[in-house]
This record gives C-alpha cells, sequence and structure tokens, in this order.
C-alpha cells in the first residue's frame, strides 16, 4: 500500500481539530495527535470543541492541554452550546465556525463523519464542509450505541504508546464519563486494533478516517 503524506517543507503543519462534545477529538483522533506531536515535526493544532457545560469545559481544556504538549503553537477553545441541540442553534454555531477563518489557515482538518446517526456530529461535519470549502479535511469516527461505525477509506497507523497514552489521559481527565458502560479502554483499544488490521499497520493499531474529497498531486519525480 502506498502511503500519501501531509508536509510543508519549511513551515509548521497547521492542524484544525473539531469536535462537537468535550471528549470527541481525543476518541476520534487522539493517537493521532499524539503521535503527530512526538514525531518532532512543527505542529500548530488549534483544537475547538462546540458544545459543554462549565463542568465538562473544565475537563475539556486540561485534557487539551495535555494531548497538545509538545505542539509548537496550539489554541484552544471550548464553547458552551447545548448538547443535543446543535441543530436548533444552528444560526449562532454557524457565526462561530465563520469565526475560526481568522485562525492560520489549516493544512489539514478533523472533524466528525457525516454519516454519524448523533445530530450534533452531523450538525459539526455539515458546518466543517461549508465553512471550510478549499481544505483537506477528513472525518473521524466515535464508537457509540447508535451501531453506525462505516467503512473507512483512510488509515493512519498509531504506535501502541500513543494509543495507551491516549487512553490514560481520557480516563484522567474525563472522570464525569466514568460511569458511562462503552467509556472503557476495551472500546478504545478494541477498535484501532481492528482498524490496525485492516491496513496491516506494523504497530498493529490505526486510527481510521473517512475522506469524501480529496485532491491529487501525483508527482512521481518526487516520490
Amino acid at each position: 500500500m502506498m502511503p500519501l503524506t501531509v508536509q510543508r517543507a519549511g513551515a509548521p503543519l497547521r492542524l484544525l481539530c473539531l469536535g462537537a462534545h468535550c471528549d470527541d477529538i481525543e476518541i476520534g483522533c487522539g493517537a493521532t495527535v499524539l503521535d503527530l506531536i512526538g514525531s518532532g515535526a512543527a505542529v500548530e493544532i488549534a483544537w475547538c470543541v462546540v458544545g459543554s457545560t462549565p463542568a465538562r469545559a473544565a475537563e475539556a481544556k486540561a485534557s487539551a492541554a495535555a494531548f497538545l504538549e509538545g505542539a509548537a503553537a496550539a489554541h484552544i477553545d471550548v464553547q458552551a452550546f447545548r448538547d443535543g441541540h446543535f441543530p436548533w442553534q444552528g444560526s449562532a454555531i454557524k457565526e462561530w465556525f465563520e469565526g475560526l477563518k481568522a485562525l492560520p489557515c489549516p493544512d489539514l482538518i478533523l472533524t466528525h463523519t457525516r454519516d454519524d446517526r448523533h445530530q450534533d456530529h452531523r450538525e459539526v461535519c455539515g458546518l466543517t464542509w461549508n465553512t471550510f470549502r478549499d481544505h483537506l479535511i477528513l472525518e473521524y469516527e466515535i464508537p457509540k450505541w447508535d451501531s453506525d461505525l462505516g467503512r473507512p477509506t483512510i488509515y493512519q497507523p498509531i504506535s501502541e504508546a500513543a494509543l495507551e497514552r491516549k487512553i490514560e489521559l481520557l480516563h484522567h481527565h474525563y472522570p464525569s464519563q466514568a460511569s458511562k458502560h462503552w467509556f472503557d479502554r476495551d472500546t478504545f483499544r478494541g477498535l484501532a486494533r481492528l482498524r490496525g488490521l485492516e491496513c496491516n499497520s506494523p504497530s498493529r493499531f490505526a486510527e481510521a478516517f473517512h475522506a469524501p474529497k480529496l485532491l491529487l498531486r501525483l508527482d512521481p519525480e518526487r516520490a
């Protein structure tokens, strides 16, 4: 399998991570972020969460700070839109999304998948594509009760160390979720192992993404 790479010669890689709820980014792409920072590459990351309560916002900010430790630059934004009601707050959320254009232009955006059955997740995905119309966007997956996991098209092999760190940070920073039946290491490790199997990851683990639209510039001379 031939890999495709995302890089900027001589400049930091700018990443925009979008999550509907306070733990979504960590669950969907946390190990990818940890490995990217841990690689030593210069990475500037904007970490933006749409919905929270005061208690969960404190969890999210502490978690984001831990995940982003070592990044060349980090911007953390946790909003307080009401959980479960994003479609009915669409105008206000749209205004907030428009404000994200003031951030440095991202090279890669990570957001929810459009086929997610949670209405908040779908709203965030739709507004991502509506707001950023000429960007590389990958959609991460969230395992949950709705049994809506799809067939991803993009795989990012992750180190086992990053996966274990992701799980450790999730459990440390989100005690509010500890009673949830799905919030355990078996869920997170099991999905990563399955995705690693599907892409023959050297580490045995991977995070997976959906890519509804990609622009290729094939240049064999630079391979």
